[in-house]
C-alpha cells in the first residue's frame, strides 16, 4: 500500500510537534510517524522531572541553614526517597500530559501513525508494517537517546541507570557513581547527594558543565566538591566487585558503588532510518550536513530538527528548529520559497546550586577569535561578599561577562552564581539587542538584589575599556561597593 502526502515528519517530540504545527498552517496533507511512547523527552525524562527532583533536594538541603536563622528542629527532618520519587513521577506525568494531548489530537485526526519509518528512496519511507509513504519533503525529528557503552549494559544490566530510567526507580541505592559532569550529571549528582545518596562524580574533562573560562570553572569545581567528590581528567572504568556491586576507577581514584548513572550525553536517533537510501551522507560523527538557518540537509528535500541534528540539544532550540524545518519543508512541498531564519543567541543553563550558565560567545571561542587584552575585556564579580547572596546563604560563585574592547558591545558570559538562570536571560536579551556595557549600566538596578552583582561586573568591564568606547556621564553612576557601609556591601 502506498500513501502520498506533501510533508512527512518522523518523530512527534518537541521538534516534530512544532514542525507539524507549521505544516498544518499551509497544507492538510501531512503525516507524522512515531512508534511511541508519546510525549517529549523534556517532559518525560529530561528537564521537567529533573527540576522536580532538584527542587525537593534543595528544599531538604535548606534545613542546614535554619538553625542560624533561629528556626529549631530542622535536624529532625528526613527524606523518604520512595515518596520523593513518587512525587517526581506524579509531577512528571502532569507536565507530560500537555504534549501528550497534542500528539493524541494528531493521531485522532489521522495525521499521526504510531509506527516507525525508514527511508527506502529519496522520496519515500516505509513503515514498520510495510506501508510506503511518499512525500514531497520530509522532516527528521526523531530525538535522541542516552549514550551508554553496550558492553556496560550487557555486563551490569539494571545496575546501569540513565535519565530514561532514573525517575522510574522505586528507591535509590546507598551509593552511586555518576559518569559525566555535564548538565545532567552535575544536576543529578548534587540533587541525589543532597537527598542522602553517597555520590561520586566522574568526567574525563578537566572542567564541569562545559565551562571554558578557568576563572569561573575553578571556583565552580571547588564549590561542588564541598558537597560530593568529583574526579576529573581521566576516563572511568567499570568492573565487577566481589560483593556484586560495581568497582569504579578513574585515574588514581577507585570506589565500589551500588549503581552507576551514565550521563555521557545523548546520541541522535538516526540509526535505523537508513539515510543512505535517501542519498544522504553522514560525517565522522554520524550526522548529516545541514544549514541551521533553514534546517535543510544539503540540497535535498529532507530537513532535520531538534536533538536529531546534534546541534543544540535544548528544548527551546528544538522548538525553534521544528518551526524552521516545518515551515521550509512545507514551503518546498507547496511551491513557496524557503526562508533563512536568524538563530537566537546561545543560552545554556545548569539548574544546580549555584546555577551555572553560558550565554552568547564562550571564553574559549573569544580567545580563539579575539586577542585577549586587545580584543575583549572580562568584567568580574565574585559573589562571596554580595549582600543579597549572603542573605540567601548562597554567596558562592563568580560572574564573568565579555565585552568587545573596540566599543564595549556585549559578546557573552560564563557564570557560576546564585540565580544565574535569570541573569543569563537578561544578558541573552541584551546581546540579542546588540547592547553595550554602557547601555546596561544605564539601566536601573534595585537594592538589594542579585542583579547588583551584574552591575558590579559591568562596571569592572567598563573600567577596562578605552576612552573611545566610553560614554560621557556613565562614570558618574556609583558602584554598589561605594554605598554607605550601613547598607551592607553588595
Amino acid at each position: 500500500m502506498t500513501r502520498k502526502v506533501d510533508v512527512c515528519i518522523l518523530g512527534a517530540g518537541t521538534a516534530g510537534l512544532y514542525a507539524a504545527a507549521q505544516a498544518a498552517r499551509h497544507t492538510k496533507d501531512y503525516l507524522v510517524l512515531d512508534p511511541g511512547p508519546l510525549g517529549t523527552t523534556c517532559a518525560r525524562v529530561g528537564c521537567m522531572p529533573s527540576k522536580v527532583l532538584i527542587q525537593a533536594a534543595d528544599d531538604f538541603h535548606h534545613r542546614r541553614h535554619m538553625a542560624r536563622e533561629g528556626i529549631q528542629g530542622a535536624d529532625a527532618l528526613s527524606a523518604n526517597i520512595p515518596d520523593v520519587l513518587a512525587y517526581v513521577r506524579k509531577m512528571r506525568d502532569d507536565f507530560a500530559s500537555g504534549p501528550l494531548r497534542k500528539a493524541e489530537k494528531l493521531r485522532d485526526s489521522g495525521h499521526l501513525l504510531m509506527t516507525a519509518g525508514r527511508f527506502v528512496a529519496a522520496d519515500a519511507v516505509e513503515t514498520a508494517e510495510g506501508e510506503r509513504i511518499e512525500a514531497k519533503s520530509f522532516v527528521i525529528a526523531t530525538g535522541s537517546s542516552p549514550v551508554v557503552p553496550s558492553a556496560w549494559r550487557e555486563r551490569f544490566g539494571d545496575r546501569i541507570i540513565t535519565t530514561d530510567t532514573l525517575f522510574e526507580q522505586q528507591d535509590l541505592p546507598a551509593s552511586m557513581a555518576i559518569l559525566g559532569m555535564g548538565v545532567i550529571g552535575l544536576e543529578m549528582g548534587q540533587a541525589l547527594s543532597r537527598l542522602g545518596v553517597d555520590i561520586i562524580g566522574i568526567d574525563m574533562a578537566d572542567t564541569i558543565a562545559g565551562l571554558t573560562d578557568d576563572g569561573v570553572s575553578y571556583p565552580a569545581i571547588a564549590a561542588f566538591r564541598e558537597e560530593f567528590p568529583i574526579w576529573l581528567g581521566a576516563p572511568a572504568e567499570l568492573e565487577e566487585a566481589e560483593d556484586g556491586r560495581i568497582r569504579v576507577k578513574a585515574g588514581d581514584n577507585e570506589k565500589v558503588v551500588d549503581k552507576v548513572l551514565v550521563a555521557l550525553g545523548r546520541r541522535p536517533n538516526l540509526a535505523g532510518l537508513e539515510l543512505e537510501a535517501a542519498g544522504i551522507a553522514l560525517n565522522e560523527r554520524g550526522l548529516p550536513a545541514f544549514d541551521p538557518a533553514t534546517q535543510r540537509i544539503e540540497d535535498t528535500h529532507i530537513f532535520i530538527a531538534g536533538d536529531a541534528d546534534g546541534h543544540r540539544q535544548i528544548l527551546h532550540e528544538a522548538a525553534d528548529e521544528g518551526r524552521i524545518a516545518g515551515y521550509n519543508a512545507t514551503a518546498l512541498a507547496t511551491g513557496r520559497p524557503l526562508r533563512r531564519f536568524r538563530r537566537k543567541v546561545p543560552l545554556a543553563i545548569v539548574f544546580s546550586d549555584p546555577n551555572i550558565a553560558m550565554v552568547g560567545e564562550t571564553f574559549a571561542r573569544l580567545d580563539e577569535t579575539l586577542v585577549e587584552d586587545e580584543g575583549f575585556v572580562v568584567g568580574e564579580r565574585d559573589f562571596s561578599t554580595q549582600a543579597r547572596a549572603r542573605v540567601m546563604h548562597a554567596n558562592t560563585g563568580v560572574l564573568h561577562i565579555y565585552a568587545r574592547m573596540e566599543d564595549g558591545k556585549l559578546l557573552g558570559a560564563e557564570m557560576c552564581m546564585p540565580r544565574a538562570e535569570h541573569i543569563a536571560h537578561q544578558l541573552a536579551w541584551a546581546i540579542e539587542q546588540g547592547l553595550t556595557v554602557a547601555d546596561l549600566i544605564a539601566m536601573p538596578f534595585y537594592h538589594p538584589v542579585i542583579e547588583e552583582g551584574l552591575q558590579n561586573a559591568l562596571h569592572d568591564a567598563y573600567s577596562q575599556l578605552p576612552e573611545s568606547a566610553r560614554v560621557s556621564g556613565i562614570a558618574d553612576v556609583p558602584f554598589a561597593d561605594d554605598e554607605p557601609a550601613g547598607d551592607g556591601a553588595s
